[in-house]
C-alpha cells in the first residue's frame, strides 16, 4: 500500500518584491508567476485571496487589497482562492515534490508499483499524473522503474553475482521479461555485460582534432563513448579496459561518417542528430536528458539541471552526473558551469571545456 505523498512546504519566491501597489497590480495584471509568494492579493466583492498569477478573471482594480503573506490575508477575512491554491506551495513545487516521492516509491519497491498506484497516492488521475510525472522527469514512470531496474542488474553484475541472482535481486519477477529487452537495457546481453562484453562487437575510431586526440566507440545500437585525450594509445587503452572481452573492430564507411559528424560538431558547432546508446543509471539518465536540451550556445547551472529534473537539493548528485558522462559533446556536460557563471571542472579539462563554449557562443 502506497502512502498519500505530502507535499513540501511552502517556499517564498527568490525574486524580489514589487515595492508598490502599483507594480503589485501590474504584476496581477501580468499574471507574474516570479511574484508568487512575494505577495497576495484579496478581492472585496469575491472575498477571496489570490496568487499574482492566479489564472481567475481579473478584478477591478478598486476592490483589490495586498497582503504580505497568507496569514495577512486570513486576518483580513478572505479565503484562499481554490483554483490558485495560494495557501499551498507553487504548483511548480508541488508537482516537483509527488514526482520526487513517486522516484522513491519505486526505487525501493520490490515490484514496480502500477500507474494507478502511483497516480492515487499522488491524488491525481493516473492521466494528469502520467503528463506531470514525464514533464518533470523527461521520461515516463513505467521507463524510469525499467531504467532503475537496468541499474540494479547492472550493479548486481558487476559485483560477480550470476546474471540470475542479478535479475530477481533487482526486482524483475520473470527472467524471461528481462531478457526480452535486454539488449536495450545493458547495450548487450547479461552475460556479455558480467563477462566485460565477450562476444559483442564494438566499432572504433581514435584520430586528431583541434582539442587533441578523441576516440568515437558505438555499440550496434549507437555510440557508446566520445572521449578527449592528448594520448590516442590512452584513449583506446580506456576502452579496451571498460569492455575488456569485447571484439573491438576498426570504423568502416558508415562508421567514418558518424565520427566525421563528431568532429564536425567540436570544430563548428551544429546541432547533429547522432544515434546515442546511453548507459547509466535512471538518475543520470535523466540528468544526461537535460543537458541535452541546453540550446546551443547557453549554459545552465547544476542547480538550474537539478531543478529541472525535479530535485533542486540534489545538485552534488548532478554534478557526479555530469562528470559520468562519457559521451563528450553530443551529452554536452560542458555546458554547464557554476552558479556564478565560472567553468567548473571537466572529465576532459576545463580548457577543452573553454573552448567549446566560446566556439558555441560564436556561431
Amino acid at each position: 500500500m502506497l502512502t498519500k505523498i505530502m507535499t513540501a512546504t511552502h517556499a517564498p519566491s527568490q525574486s524580489p518584491t514589487p515595492a508598490t501597489d502599483e507594480q503589485r497590480w501590474d504584476a496581477v495584471r501580468r499574471r507574474d508567476k516570479a511574484s508568487d509568494g512575494a505577495f497576495f492579493y484579496s478581492v472585496r466583492t469575491t472575498g477571496v485571496f489570490c496568487r499574482p498569477s492566479c489564472a481567475a478573471r481579473l478584478p477591478r482594480r478598486e476592490n483589490v487589497a495586498f497582503h504580505t503573506t497568507v496569514a495577512d490575508a486570513e486576518r483580513a477575512g478572505f479565503r484562499p482562492c481554490k483554483r490558485c491554491r495560494p495557501d499551498e506551495p507553487p504548483q511548480a513545487e508541488r508537482h516537483a515534490a509527488i514526482v520526487t516521492h513517486a522516484c522513491r516509491v519505486i526505487e525501493q519497491a520490490e515490484e514496480p508499483p502500477t500507474l494507478d498506484e502511483l497516480a492515487n497516492a499522488a491524488g491525481m488521475s493516473r492521466f494528469h499524473f502520467h503528463r506531470v510525472f514525464k514533464a518533470q522527469t523527461g521520461v515516463t514512470p513505467k521507463a524510469y522503474a525499467d531504467a532503475h531496474r537496468a541499474g540494479r542488474v547492472r550493479d548486481e553484475l558487476a559485483e560477480g553475482a550470476s546474471v540470475t541472482e542479478s535479475i530477481y535481486a533487482a526486482g524483475f519477477n520473470s527472467s524471461g521479461r528481462f531478457y526480452a529487452s535486454s539488449s536495450e537495457r545493458l547495450g548487450m546481453t547479461p552475460s556479455q555485460f558480467r563477462s566485460g562484453g565477450e562476444g559483442a562487437s564494438m566499432r572504433f575510431a581514435v584520430g586528431e582534432c583541434s582539442l587533441g586526440s578523441i576516440l568515437v566507440a558505438a555499440s550496434d545500437k549507437g555510440i557508446v563513448a566520445i572521449q578527449f585525450g592528448d594520448d590516442p594509445n590512452v584513449l583506446l587503452r580506456d576502452l579496451q579496459e571498460r569492455f575488456p572481452k569485447a571484439r573491438l573492430v576498426g570504423g568502416d564507411k558508415e562508421f567514418e561518417r558518424i565520427v566525421a559528424v563528431v568532429v564536425g560538431a567540436v570544430e563548428r558547432p551544429v546541432d547533429a542528430e547522432l544515434p546515442l546508446d546511453v548507459r547509466g543509471t535512471a538518475f543520470q539518465q535523466r540528468v544526461w536528458q537535460a543537458l541535452r536540451e541546453i540550446p546551443r550556445g547557453s549554459t545552465a547551472s547544476y542547480a538550474d539541471i537539478a531543478a529541472r529534473i525535479g530535485q533542486p537539493k540534489a545538485v552534488r548528485a548532478v554534478a557526479r552526473a555530469c562528470a559520468s558522462n562519457e559521451i563528450a559533446v553530443a551529452i554536452p556536460c560542458h555546458r554547464v558551469v557554476r552558479t556564478d557563471g565560472s567553468l567548473s571542472g571537466y572529465r576532459w579539462g576545463v580548457e577543452r571545456k573553454r573552448a567549446l563554449l566560446e566556439r558555441e557562443a560564436r556561431s
